[in-house]
């Protein structure tokens, strides 16, 4: 057993006494920090209110494009001429503390922190709305300690010189509630076309969702998350006692009614491209779209306004005024995936919703090529046959079945090879290819590809059952062209700051992710829907375009009941069109049909009609040998057309084609044996 002697209890009280000397003076010297910043920021005094700059945006030339003004759209008005339920709802969701705090919410800041350390990642902000003020106003938005610090003097600042009645209008006055508008006048005057003092409290707690995340909240952009951040507001607004259950209830069922007016909305040029820039720069950057509005930024990006104006151009001529139907328009440089030009739908003004970024669709057959890449990846050739009749396929370990048709119930009712299948868009044949290969490995292409929806693993995905974007399909396509090289789908190439230092300069990424062989294959196999030698010249499903092209192009057209698709590219440009209607209504009239492959063809040819003539370029690794595309086998001077057509080396086919071999009649004259019509005539659909 120890023994306590007075020396241990004269060491231990040393010990005691210095460490409460060592705490006292940390704590004198954090209090003498802490009141040097206060008597600093005090001797600073007010903080100047200036105007933000404007942030440019240029074309891949060095054109402007756009100028985003900070004042343009910003109307300032006082607190008593805001609704009280803007008020409210606006502390609710932002800052519940706001009138308790000087500044800086300290129990918010230690929540967030334990937040982010049980998710080890950032899930939880904290700033207060002075804070959020002093940011939008003074700072940029990179995240070192240096802006921190900055940041936390200046929301010092702002506490000692302005009461908080003031920093709640300068804050409501500022902020940005998407397309453009800044202030909660604006706002109101341009969601429902009347003044902050009339806003009801439902329309009050729809408009303070909207800072989030413009983009993503607006209810232009995406109704269904700004209905979802509406209805937390109110429940926020509930829980505080700013509002009863019945009015929350009476609120979140309200039937809100929004004024869109084109002289507001519109954007001078390419206004979908830019809000898809938008959203893609502030994933990019990690900061909100307000800095990136107001913040004196240059930004520079991938579109070409040669090419959006003649896609506008096309897209407007070839839809008549009268048609309800809606459109969606993506092209994109395939060695880099730039995204050159783009349009979300037929009227920015009546319509901001981005149907070539934001929809999700079924593709129909625009699927396949994806499809059959894998096939040839996995031992297929184009001249591979397989049976093109009505067929059952069972699935589920045979608890269910699918019976999918060929359109207007047309079957060959013969063998048909891969080259076939894909120019004739066969679907007994892709949903057999599907079955054979495994349907996971059609899930798998899909993530290989970029798609960001994943295909379904049912029968059907072989037939475009599983919604994607337009743009995300576009780039897979691109993928197919370069041989296989990653890309993603790219709108900036370089953002400057106001003082004209780089702060995001895009990655150029040349990682190999498909086969490069099959994936030259399957391009190769794709110009079969223009080659009208392949069959009689109604057969393939380009035929009606054919005609018009000039140069070498590989694609695919898909259609379903609701949906018209056509996406395809030469060497230097990849480029996709959807048409349909946005309510799911189905396309019945036969002009209608066809509006996808006509702006498609008129598109690539224009937009491409300086630039040089390419062809498509076999990599090593494969060969090129022709082929009777009737049998897949290698032709013979007899036979009446021939198709060159590549294979992975060693695939290649061997045998001669033997039907059109020199016979010999009793009269000792030379007839040829010719394949019966048979299947050629169910190709007679197409005409």
């Amino acid at each position: 057993m120890d023994i306590i002697t007075p020396k241990r209890i004269r060491i231990t009280l040393k010990t005691i006494r210095a460490i409460t000397f060592i705490s006292l003076l940390l704590l004198i010297l954090f209090s003498s920090i802490v009141l040097s910043i206060v008597l600093y920021a005090k001797w600073q005094g007010p903080p100047s209110l200036t105007v933000p700059q404007s942030t440019i945006i240029y074309a891949s030339d060095g054109a402007k494009i756009g100028e985003l003004h900070n004042g343009q759209k910003r109307y300032w008005v006082s607190l008593d001429d805001i609704s009280d339920s803007v008020l409210q709802a606006t502390i609710a969701i932002e800052d519940r503390s706001f009138y308790d705090h000087h500044g800086f919410d300290y129990k918010r800041i230690a929540g967030a922190a334990l937040a982010d350390l049980k998710a080890m990642s950032k899930v939880q902000g904290a700033s207060t709305i002075t804070q959020q003020y002093a940011r939008n106003l003074f700072l940029q938005h990179e995240k070192t300690w240096q802006r921190k610090a900055t940041e936390a003097l200046y929301t010092i600042r702002l506490e000692q010189n302005y009461s908080k009645d003031e920093i709640l209008e300068g804050y409501l006055n500022t902020i940005y509630y998407g397309h453009g508008v800044y202030g909660i006048e604006a706002a109101a005057n341009y969601y429902f076309g009347k003044s902050a003092g009339q806003l009801s409290l439902a329309e009050a707690a729809m408009l303070a969702g909207i800072p989030k995340g413009p983009t993503l909240y607006s209810p232009y952009a995406n109704q269904e998350k700004a209905k979802e951040r509406q209805k937390l507001i109110l429940k926020t607004m509930e829980e505080n006692g700013y509002i009863t259950t019945k009015q929350l209830n009476q609120a979140v069922h309200e039937n809100l009614v929004y004024l869109t007016r084109a002289e507001e909305a519109q954007k001078s040029i390419a206004p979908y491209f830019q809000d898809a820039m938008m959203s893609s720069l502030v994933d990019k950057l990690q900061i909100d779209e307000q800095t990136i509005q107001t913040k004196g930024l240059k930004i520079y990006t991938t579109l070409d306004a040669s090419m959006q104006k003649i896609a506008e151009d096309i897209v407007e001529n070839s839809i008549e005024d009268k048609s309800e139907i809606q459109a969606g328009f993506v092209a994109i440089d395939p060695k880099t995936g730039y995204v050159k030009a783009l349009i979300g739908g037929r009227d920015y003004g009546k319509s901001p919703f981005n149907r070539a970024t934001q929809a999700k669709r079924q593709p129909g057959s625009t699927i396949k090529p994806l499809l059959y890449y894998e096939a040839i990846n996995n031992g297929f050739t184009p001249s591979t046959e397989m049976m093109s009749e009505p067929t059952s396929f069972a699935y589920d370990d045979g608890m269910a079945t699918y019976k999918p048709s060929n359109y207007n119930d047309y079957y060959a009712n013969d063998f048909i090879t891969m080259l076939q299948a894909i120019a004739l868009s066969d679907n007994i044949y892709a949903v057999k290819t599907h079955i054979f290969l495994g349907m996971e490995m059609l899930v798998k292409a899909g993530e290989q590809f970029g798609l960001q929806t994943k295909i379904k693993e049912v029968p059907s995905a072989a037939l475009g059952t599983s919604p994607v974007r337009l743009i995300d399909i576009v780039n897979a396509y691109g993928m197919l062209e370069n041989n296989g090289n990653e890309i993603e789908p790219t709108f900036v190439t370089k953002v400057e700051d106001r003082n004209g230092e780089v702060i995001y300069q895009a990655d150029k990424n040349n990682k190999q992710v498909l086969n490069e062989q099959a994936a030259f294959v399957t391009t190769h196999m794709m110009t079969g829907m223009f080659d009208t030698k392949l069959n009689d010249y109604t057969s393939v499903t380009g035929h009606s375009i054919a005609d018009s092209l000039t140069r070498d192009y590989a694609g695919k057209s898909g259609t379903t009941s609701t949906d018209s698709w056509m996406i395809g590219f030469s060497p230097q440009l990849v480029a996709g069109v959807w048409t349909g209607y946005d309510k799911g209504k189905k396309i019945e009239l036969v002009q209608e049909k066809s509006y996808a492959k006509t702006i498609w063809a008129q598109f690539m040819e224009k937009a491409l009609e300086d630039q040089s003539v390419k062809s498509f370029r076999p990599p090593d690794g494969v060969t090129g040998v022709y082929i009777n595309p009737a049998s897949g086998k290698l032709a013979t001077e007899e036979c009446p057309t021939k198709r060159l057509t590549y294979y992975i080396e060693g695939t290649e086919p061997t045998e001669y084609c033997s039907e059109h071999v020199p016979d010999v009649n009793e009269d000792g004259a030379n007839v040829h044996k010719e394949k019966k019509e048979g299947w050629l005539k169910f190709f007679k659909w197409w005409d």
